[in-house]
C-alpha cells in the first residue's frame, strides 16, 4: 500500500490533478471573497471597503510568513538564490496586477472580470516572445484571438446585474476595462518572468514566494503610509469583525492559490498551454459563481428571447 502511494505521488498525472484541484478550490473561494470585500457594504451604515493596497499588504505578509515557516521547517536556508532586484521586479509587477484586479471590481462585476481573465493568453504570448524569445504558430494566435473576441463581447455588453455600487455609467465600464487591461498586461509579465527565474536558477517554489512577497510587503506598506490609508484601513477592519474574517480567509487562500499555481506552471512547462488550461478552470469557476449568485448575461438573454 505504501509503495502504491509512493508511485502515485511520483506520477505526473497525479501531481497535475492535485494541482488542478488545489487551484480550483482556492480560486473559487478567493474570487467570491474578493468581490464581497470590494462590492458588498459592511455594518448598519453600509460602508464600503476601499483600500485595495491594504488587501495586497495583508495577502503578502501572510504568504511571506507562511513560506518562511515552510522553508525553515523543511530545513532549507532562507538565502536568496537569484539577485534581489529580480525578486523585486516580480514583486512590483505582482502588486500592480493585484491592485488593478481589486480596483476593477469597483467598476465591473466578478463574472465580467473573470471572463476578462480568459484573454490572458495574448499577453502571455507577447511577454513570452519578448522575455523568453519564444515563437508561436498561427494556430496559437488564432486560438488566442478567438478567445479574446468572445470575452470582449461579454465585457462590452454587461448585464443589468453587473452594475457596480461605484458605477457612473459608461465611464465606469471604460475605467473598469482599462484596469483589467492593466491587470492582464502585468499578470502576463509576472508569470513569464517567474518562469524565467525558475529556468535560470535552481530555485525552490517557496524561495521565490518568500522573497517576492517580502518585497511586496515592504512596497505595499510604504504605499499605504504615503497614501495615508494605513490607519484608516485598520480602523475600518477593527470596526467590522466580519471584514476582518473575510480578509483573513482571503489572505490564507491567496497563499495556497499562489503555491498551487506555481506548482502547476512547473509541471506544465509551456506558459501558453498553462494559460489555456487555466482558461478551462476560469470557465468552471465562473459557472459555479453564476449558479450560486443567479447571474445572467445580456447576450444569452437576447438569444433566448429571439
Amino acid at each position: 500500500m505504501a509503495e502504491l502511494l509512493r508511485k502515485w505521488k511520483e506520477n505526473k498525472l497525479f501531481k497535475v490533478v492535485f494541482a488542478v484541484t488545489g487551484i480550483m478550490s482556492t480560486l473559487v473561494v478567493y474570487g467570491v471573497l474578493q468581490e464581497k470585500i470590494m462590492r458588498v457594504p459592511y455594518g448598519p451604515r453600509k460602508e464600503y471597503f476601499k483600500y485595495s493596497l491594504f488587501l495586497v499588504f495583508c495577502n503578502r505578509i501572510t504568504t511571506s510568513a507562511v513560506s518562511a515557516g515552510v522553508l525553515l521547517a523543511s530545513g532549507k536556508a532562507l538565502d536568496a538564490v537569484a539577485p534581489l532586484y529580480k525578486y523585486g521586479i516580480i514583486s512590483v509587477s505582482n502588486i500592480l496586477t493585484t491592485t488593478c484586479q481589486y480596483e476593477a471590481l469597483k467598476y465591473v462585476s466578478f463574472p465580467v472580470q473573470t471572463l476578462a481573465k480568459c484573454a490572458k493568453m495574448i499577453p502571455v504570448m507577447i511577454w513570452g516572445t519578448v522575455i523568453m524569445q519564444k515563437k508561436y504558430n498561427g494556430r496559437d494566435y488564432l486560438l488566442a484571438f478567438l478567445v479574446t473576441l468572445g470575452c470582449s463581447l461579454f465585457i462590452l455588453y454587461p448585464a443589468a446585474g453587473d452594475i457596480s455600487p461605484h458605477s457612473r455609467g459608461r465611464e465606469s465600464t471604460v475605467w473598469g476595462v482599462s484596469l483589467m487591461l492593466g491587470y492582464l498586461g502585468f499578470d502576463g509579465f509576472t508569470s513569464t518572468f517567474q518562469d524565467k527565474l525558475f529556468r535560470g536558477y535552481d530555485m525552490e517554489i517557496q524561495n521565490q514566494i518568500f522573497y517576492t512577497t517580502l518585497c511586496s510587503c515592504i512596497l505595499s506598506f510604504t504605499g499605504l503610509i504615503l497614501q495615508g490609508n494605513l490607519l484608516t484601513a485598520i480602523d475600518f477592519v477593527s470596526r467590522h469583525n466580519d471584514c476582518f474574517v473575510d480578509i483573513s480567509i482571503l489572505s490564507t487562500v491567496s497563499y495556497e492559490s499562489t503555491d498551487f499555481l506555481l506548482f502547476f506552471h512547473i509541471l506544465i512547462c509551456s506558459r501558453l498551454h498553462a494559460a489555456f488550461l487555466l482558461l478551462m478552470f476560469i470557465y468552471l469557476r465562473l459557472y459555479l459563481f453564476v449558479v450560486h449568485n443567479h447571474y445572467s448575461c445580456t447576450i444569452m438573454k437576447s438569444m433566448y428571447s429571439s
